[in-house]
């Protein structure tokens, strides 16, 4: 059986940009992808802790610091808001046994503000 579970995420962030008219997606910090293992293209989960709201949409990398909802996602939040950026894969029972998802906390200016921890 497979099961979907977390396997990373970047938390607490700050949105940087909001812009309605790029093409889709979600801009993330180079340094914060690899942090996070989070590859271009890959499905992104958005909760924004501000508002409350949750979207899904893909990562693109974007410039150091930034975090930018594109496209349709500028519609969930705007420049300044709280957001956790979640990614989940699936695992078997086996691969699961030894599955622990990093997290990536960072601070106000999306710099991470430990190593990456797995829990």
């Amino acid at each position: 059986m497979q099961r979907t579970v977390m396997k990373s995420k970047i938390h607490r962030a700050t949105v940087t940009r909001a812009d309605l008219h790029y093409e889709g997606s979600c801009s993330i910090d180079p340094e914060l992808m690899r942090a996070a293992d989070i590859v271009v293209g890959e499905q992104l989960h958005i909760v924004n802790v501000t508002n409350g709201s949750r979207a899904i949409t893909y990562a693109i990398e974007g410039a150091p610091g930034e975090i930018a909802l594109n496209g349709a996602m500028a519609h969930i939040g705007e420049t300044g808001d709280t957001v956790i950026l979640i990614t989940y894969a699936q695992y078997d029972d086996a691969e699961l046994a030894a599955h622990t998802p990093r997290v990536v906390q960072v601070d106000a200016a999306n710099r991470q503000r430990v190593k990456a921890s797995v829990h």
